[in-house]
């Protein structure tokens, strides 16, 4: 390989790590606050579930208030209906009682529907308290884990860092700032490997004197289409290896 490739692909693998290191840093509070957005859902959802658990036992209360009285009244009706002195009067207090009585039916199948509709509510409202309990247990785990992995991504961080330094302090000047300049530009790999007489990253092929001189190794090149510091990787031939092979392996 030519001189200083090796250490401009240490470079590279470095700030790869670097890159890749940063991007956990990163995301580590947005799938916190994922989780913490989730858990918010979750406890409006319960707590939808509790005000409408909640509405169908005030109906029913109210309900079953409106029956006692209508109860009350029918019972006065039907003294009052004992000392009616015309049928006029007494037919009054008959479809007055048959008004209320009708009425305590309404309630009462309207409790009974209250009922039926409170059982899934309880069933529904009980797993969600469990499982809130349970989700908020994990998220507050989940967030130690984050904090507990970034701290350890930043110590990491920095000891990358600081290989770096050493590193570019060995580097000619120019060679790193095209390394530099190259890898700002495309935000990625700066370096890329001549091979088939092609630059692996832009695809473009080489001019075959340019990919002599490349094969050489004796000085760094530059890709003349992309701009990328380019080094050349021979083939290894597993002939030999194959052909010393026992037979059928």
């Amino acid at each position: 390989m030519a001189p200083g490739i090796e250490l401009v692909l240490k470079l590279q693998g470095l700030d790869n790590r670097v890159a890749e290191i940063e991007r956990e840093i990163a995301s580590l509070p947005k799938h916190v606050a994922e989780l913490e957005q989730a858990l918010v859902s979750h406890q409006k959802k319960l707590e939808a579930d509790r005000a409408a658990l909640a509405a169908n036992q005030k109906e029913r209360r109210k309900l079953e208030g409106d029956i006692q009285m209508l109860e009350q009244k029918i019972s006065r009706l039907k003294d009052q209906m004992l000392e009616a002195k015309t049928n006029q009067q007494y037919w009054a207090f008959q479809h007055e009682i048959e008004y209320c009585e009708g009425q305590v039916r309404k309630a009462e199948d309207r409790i009974l529907d209250l009922m039926a509709e409170s059982e899934p509510l309880e069933e529904n409202l009980q797993a969600a308290e469990a499982a809130l309990k349970k989700e908020i247990a994990q998220v507050e785990r989940e967030k130690v884990a984050a904090r507990k992995k970034s701290e350890e991504d930043r110590r990491l961080l920095g000891e990358l860092r600081a290989e770096r330094e050493r590193l570019v302090a060995q580097l000619d000047p120019q060679v790193y700032a095209i390394y530099e300049r190259t890898r700002r530009k495309y935000r990625g790999p700066a370096v890329a490997e001549g091979t088939d007489g092609r630059c692996s990253a832009c695809n473009i092929v080489l001019r075959p004197q340019f990919y002599q001189d490349l094969k050489k190794g004796e000085q760094l090149m530059v890709c003349e289409s992309c701009g990328r510091l380019l080094y050349y990787n021979p083939p290894i031939d597993l002939t030999p290896e194959i052909e010393s092979r026992p037979a059928g392996v």
